[in-house]
């Protein structure tokens, strides 16, 4: 399988993961402000898990123009990261639905630790199948501190979702506006 084919799959599925969040949105049966309020929780999750993907969609773009090839392990570890992925909808419908509650805030940040975890898996496997050449992706990474910042936010917004859920919630928010800020090592590296 070529690069190319592995990134194309790849944003097949996380287009579908957005379709799905946004088929999570409800109608409000009204036609008025007092029938929307209801549904904040549920639209605060779906802008919060669309950032997230669209980050992953553009990081994973990145990382993939950086890479010259790819064999069984990038597949397999590729494949891990489109399924913890594909758990968003379920993560941020449970916690929209359930007005950030305790548990369904704590899975949210499960899901989102596994996925970044996943994420990392990804980019030192292809750094690795590249070990023996001048890796642009290893150079770009260097030594990943935006990576294990959100890791460590995460380990510690999850338990707090059981103290306080809002804290949790700002934590995740604070981890997607981190890499909202355009992360332009890879692409000065290969453009």
């Amino acid at each position: 399988m070529t690069k190319t084919r592995l990134e194309a799959f790849s944003d097949g599925v996380i287009a579908i993961l957005i379709t799905i969040l946004v088929l999570e949105l409800r109608i409000p049966h009204g036609d008025n402000l007092d029938a929307v309020a209801p549904l904040w929780p549920v639209f605060l999750t779906y802008i919060l898990s669309f950032m997230y993907l669209g980050i992953y969609w553009n990081n994973h773009h990145h990382m993939l123009q950086a890479t010259q090839s790819i064999d069984g392990r990038v597949m397999w570890a590729n494949l891990n990261l489109l399924f913890w992925l594909s758990l968003f909808p379920f993560a941020t419908g449970w916690m929209g639905e359930n007005h950030f509650a305790a548990l369904p805030t704590a899975v949210y940040g499960g899901v989102q630790i596994c996925a970044a975890i996943s994420y990392t898996i990804l980019q030192t496997t292809i750094v690795r199948h590249h070990k023996n050449e001048n890796s642009e992706l290893k150079h770009a990474i260097g030594n990943d501190l935006k990576g294990k910042i959100s890791i460590l936010i995460y380990l510690v917004a999850i338990p707090l979702a059981f103290v306080n859920q809002w804290i949790s919630g700002l934590l995740y928010l604070a981890v997607a506006v981190i890499w909202l800020i355009p992360d332009r090592r890879i692409e000065r590296r290969v453009h």
